[in-house]
Formats: structure tokens, sequence, C-alpha cells
């Protein structure tokens, strides 16, 4: 494995001067330089933490990061130092501290890590002494706890999620792009249960993990219940793929009976026919057991649905009977007897407002006829000198001429009948009118022998 080549190194990677500085081993004493001290210090803690993140691990150890780092043949000579100090701040811990606090699922387990393994050396040991041990592994605390929420979201967005019991193994394939391999998963499943969100068990010889439920603040122990619906689970599971493999060799069978028939061997046919039907009437008793093993599954389905309204409905009772302590029929009486009082007083107020300042039938009467009376005196004095409007209609004057006589009756009158002329005489007229050239003068429309005569 070529190490540099998985880990982005830094611009000053390649100038000499500052690596060599970089390379050297810390003074005994930090007080001397605290500058440099620091400066260095942080330039490989930085580093180390970026090399794990990129190469997918949250373990590291004193014999990968002198690989790592190595260069123009030579290792940093202070990462002794450094696993040190970032020991005393909690940025790392040993994988055997850091699983300190496991149950017994964990041993039961026998995975292939240094939890069970006899101590070499103390914690204390390690702050006390500059040497470590170039195998021990130690577990980075940030990326531990970044690749345990990426585990819980993988499993949450999955298939899974509505299972809370899963195989080991089924979680390795699901996490396989998260967890490069066994170690790191197993780091994550242990922060997971230290944040209560995961444990783990033993059933017949396989490893399963539970995970916690939405809703849930912490996961529960694995119950008979939570191993007797993984086991239908896993029925079904293979009940399914049972099924599938009868399937194809039915049709396998099927169309080796179209060949044998094509070439004639009929009695043959019929051999592989007959293999054919018993294979469905395998898979045919397959389905009715799958059947029945979902029919339970949908029964505890709906009884774990049925638990949860009935906590809710203890829940609603316990909090309604609180809220409820301090209130009686009595009490409520007395309540509603005090709204309507104060309901009343109300009403008495608003009457009383009201009827100072309304207006008796009276006080309206005598306000129309003042407001009678200001129109009256408000008309302007000419025109009181004007004659007064006639009220008989107006008649035809005999004598026109006659003088002091209004204009009206000078005028004479409508005339009541149509224009004497007749539709032949208008017709001819026209005739004479449209024969008559576009460029001459239109004649006048008058007769010879009639003319129109006035109105009278």
């Amino acid at each position: 494995m070529s190490y540099p080549s998985e880990t982005t190194l830094p611009p000053e990677w390649e100038d000499d001067e500052r690596m060599n500085f970089l390379f050297s081993d810390f003074k005994e004493n930090r007080d001397v330089n605290t500058t440099d001290w620091d400066s260095k210090m942080d330039f490989w803690t930085t580093l180390i933490t970026q090399s794990c993140k990129e190469r997918g691990t949250v373990c590291v150890n004193l014999q990968e990061l002198n690989k790592i780092f190595r260069r123009k043949g030579t290792s940093p000579l202070g990462l002794g130092t450094i696993i040190q100090s970032m020991a005393r701040c909690g940025k790392i811990q040993r994988e055997s501290e850091f699983a300190a606090n496991v149950d017994s699922g964990w041993l039961s387990w026998g995975v292939g890590l240094l939890l069970v393994k006899p101590l070499k050396w103390t914690f204390s040991t390690l702050l006390g002494s500059s040497r470590v041990p170039l195998e021990e592994s130690f577990v980075v605390i940030e990326l531990v706890k970044e690749k345990a929420a990426e585990l819980l979201e993988v499993y949450r967005s999955s298939e899974f999620a509505t299972r809370s019991l899963l195989s080991f193994q089924e979680l390795c394939a699901l996490s396989s792009h998260v967890c490069t391999d066994e170690s790191t998963l197993c780091m994550a499943l242990l922060q997971l249960q230290r944040e209560k969100q995961v444990t783990v068990s033993l059933h017949e010889g396989e490893k399963i993990v539970k995970f916690s439920q939405p809703g849930q603040d912490r996961v529960s122990p694995v119950s008979d219940v939570d191993i007797g619906i993984y086991q239908l689970q896993r029925s079904e599971k293979l009940l399914g793929e049972r099924m599938e493999a009868l399937g194809l060799e039915a049709d396998k069978c099927r169309e080796e009976a179209r060949l044998l028939l094509r070439e004639g061997k009929k009695s043959q046919a019929l051999r592989c026919l007959r293999g054919c039907k018993r294979v469905e009437k395998r898979a045919d008793n397959l389905f009715a057991q799958l059947e029945t093993i979902r029919g339970i599954l949908d029964r505890i389905a709906q009884s774990q649905t049925d638990k949860l309204v009935m906590q809710a409905y203890q829940s609603g009772v316990a909090a309604l009977r609180l809220s409820l302590k301090d209130v009686t029929v009595e009490r409520a009486e007395s309540l509603v007897d005090q709204i309507q009082e104060l309901c009343d007083t109300q009403d008495e107020v608003n009457q009383t407002i009201a009827g100072g300042v309304s207006s008796s039938d009276a006080d309206m009467d005598e306000l129309e006829e003042e407001l009678k009376s200001l129109l009256e005196d408000s008309k302007p004095d000419g025109i009181s000198g004007l004659p007064e409007v006639p009220s008989n209609p107006l008649s035809p004057a005999r004598e026109p001429s006659l003088p002091g006589k209004d204009l009206l009756s000078s005028l004479p009158a409508v005339p009541q009948s149509y224009l004497n002329i007749t539709d032949e005489e208008l017709e001819e007229e026209l005739n004479r009118l449209t024969l008559t050239d576009s460029g001459s003068p239109q004649k006048k429309m008058t007769s010879p022998t009639k003319r129109l005569e006035p109105a009278q």
C-alpha cells in the first residue's frame, strides 16, 4: 500500500528548510520555545486527522504514521510526542479504553480487534513516557463520531429501516461504502452504543445489531419479541429466495420439455413436464407458507401499533386528569354565574349610554318643521317677482298679428297631416335623378303639375 498517494500533502512538503524543522524532534521542555512547539504540534495534528479521513479510517497507529509521512527516506521524529499530546487533549483514545464500557454482547462477538487482548501498557504510562508502541491503535474521536452519524443515516434511509434487528453481515453489506473494513464498522457501532442508539447481541451463533427506532431516545434491549420477529423476517427472506429458485427450475424443465417434443421425444418430454409440475407444486406450498408468515408479521405490526395507540391513550388520560385536577362541577357553575352576571351588567351599561343620546318622535317632528322653515327662508328675493307658472296648456293663437300677445301664441300650429305627395310621384322623381348624368347637377325634386304645399 502506498500511503503518500492516498494522503493530500500540504504545499510546504516541498520546502526542505520548513520540513527539516517539522521533521525534527520536539524539545523536552515546551517553555523553551512555545511558538515553535505549538506550530509544529498544530501542523502534525491537523495532517494526521486529515490523512485518516481521506483513507476512510477512524484509527491510527505510530507504525502507519511513519510510513505515511516518510519523506526522502526519513520519518518525523516527533510523532510519539504528538500521539501523547493528542491523547492528553482527548483527540484520540486507545481502542481498549474506547471500548471500556462495552457489554458482554461485544465480547461474545469475538471481533478481531484489540478490545479483549491483554493491555501492554496503561494510559498513565503513555503520558509519562516518550515511547509509544508502534502497533498500538488509537481511535480519532472526531472521526469516529462522524462515521457513526453516517452509519445511522445509511440505516435509516435503507430498506431495512423498518426492521429494528439486522445481522452483522447484512449491516456490513449495507455500509460497505461508508465503512471500509470491519474494524471501522465496529468502531462506529461502539460510538453508537455509547450514544444509546445501538445494542449488539449473539443469537444462536449469529451476530445481530439492534437500532433505535424514530421517536425513541435510546435503543431498548433485545427482547424475545425482537428475536421472534427477526426469525420470522429471516424465514420470509429464505422462503422468497427458495421460491425464486423453484420458479427458475420450473421454467428450465418446461423449456427442456419443449425442445424434446420438437425432436420427437415425446416420452422424455412428458417426464420433464411431470418434473415441472412437481416443482411448481413445491413452489405453491412454499408460497402458502410464505403468506402465513407474512400474515403473522402483519398481525405483530398491528399489535405494536395498537400498543402505541394504547400508550398514547394512557398518556392522554393522565394529562387530562392532571389538567382537570382543580376543576369541579360546582366551580364551573359558579364561574358561569359570574360570567352571566357580568354580561347583564354590561348590557345595562350599554342601554344607559344609548338612552342618553337618543331622541323621541316628538323631537324628530319639531326638527323636520324647523328644517322646512329654513328651506322657505333660504329662497332668493328675485324669484318672488316672477309670474306664476301657468297651469293650463298652451292654445294656438287665432290672431298672430295682434300686439300684446305672447310670443308663443304667434307661432303657427304644428301640422297634423302628412306631405301632400303620392308614392308614384316620388318614384318618378327618383328615376329622373338616376338617369341624370353623373357630372350634371341634380334636378330639384319638383313636379310641373303639382307643387309641395307648405305646412299648415
